[in-house]
């Protein structure tokens, strides 16, 4: 029996390659994690010490990979990243480990067995419109992609150093694929370390448009009929994938050594 084409079929949306050999996965999200700094980087998205993305291990799920601390966005390498452990102790790799990454990032992955890519980095416009407490509204195509898929972490216990904070994100974040942390920013999730990556970049500038928007007037929402279609379109974890496919072409192709 076959089944209606969605709409991410009908656009000629392709499918995320998989592979069942456990090194050649893990070298794959690693090398997505690095593709993801680099990707931050170039849009403007890394600030200081602040951000973190993690991958989970495709043999220890238990574990993540993520960037030494303090290691730029747009220098670290697949074989610099650190492999941790859900008590924050290094398996292997060198680099003191982000505390607020640990913190953040392990309970996620905890919370959500479906999760193998997280994404947090304080980008200009998330941090101005996180400041609102408010969700995104769908007054955008690509903004649907966020429509009844967000949350909103409601609090700010300053900076995230103790795991009951990591918790609380985690809770607030729900089955969502984002979640709004007020006065702070935002945090993606994906099925793919690639798509995560999309989702925070398609955020922040959804974020960039509404503040535009509302800072020229009254914007028009999209009705919920509408949006939820368009969600369908956009808001996929293929589409997401896939976002993230096209846009590291230039970064590989000037950086081949990389990525392999």
């Amino acid at each position: 029996m076959t089944h209606a084409p969605t709409i991410a079929e009908l656009a000629g949306i392709p499918g995320r390659p998989e592979s069942d050999d456990v090194e050649t996965e893990r070298r794959r999200r690693k090398v997505a994690v690095i593709g993801g700094y680099r990707i931050l980087s170039r849009f403007g998205l890394d600030e200081g010490i602040s951000g973190h993305i993690t991958a989970r291990d495709p043999e220890r799920p238990d574990t993540f990979w993520t960037a030494p601390f303090g290691r730029h966005f747009s220098r670290v390498t697949p074989d610099e990243l650190l492999h941790v452990d859900s008590d924050g102790t290094i398996l292997s790799g060198d680099g003191p480990l982000n505390r607020a990454a640990f913190v953040i990032h392990s309970k996620i992955h905890e919370a959500r067995p479906d999760v193998v890519g997280a994404v947090h980095a304080h980008g200009l416009q998330g941090k101005a419109f996180s400041s609102l407490h408010r969700l995104l509204s769908p007054i955008t195509q690509d903004a649907c992609a966020f429509y009844e898929d967000h949350s909103i972490y409601d609090e700010y216990h300053g900076v995230a150093l103790d795991e009951e904070e990591g918790l609380r994100i985690a809770a607030a974040l729900g089955p969502n694929k984002a979640v709004v942390l007020t006065n702070h920013g935002h945090l993606t999730v994906g099925t793919s370390v690639e798509s995560a990556v999309w989702w925070y970049v398609s955020m922040e500038r959804s974020m960039q448009a509404e503040l535009a928007a509302r800072a020229a007037g009254d914007p028009v929402a999209l009705q919920h009929d509408v949006a939820t279609q368009t969600y369908e379109a956009v808001g996929t974890e293929k589409v997401g994938w896939f976002a993230y496919s096209t846009i590291i072409q230039k970064i590989a192709a000037e950086e081949p050594d990389i990525f392999g």
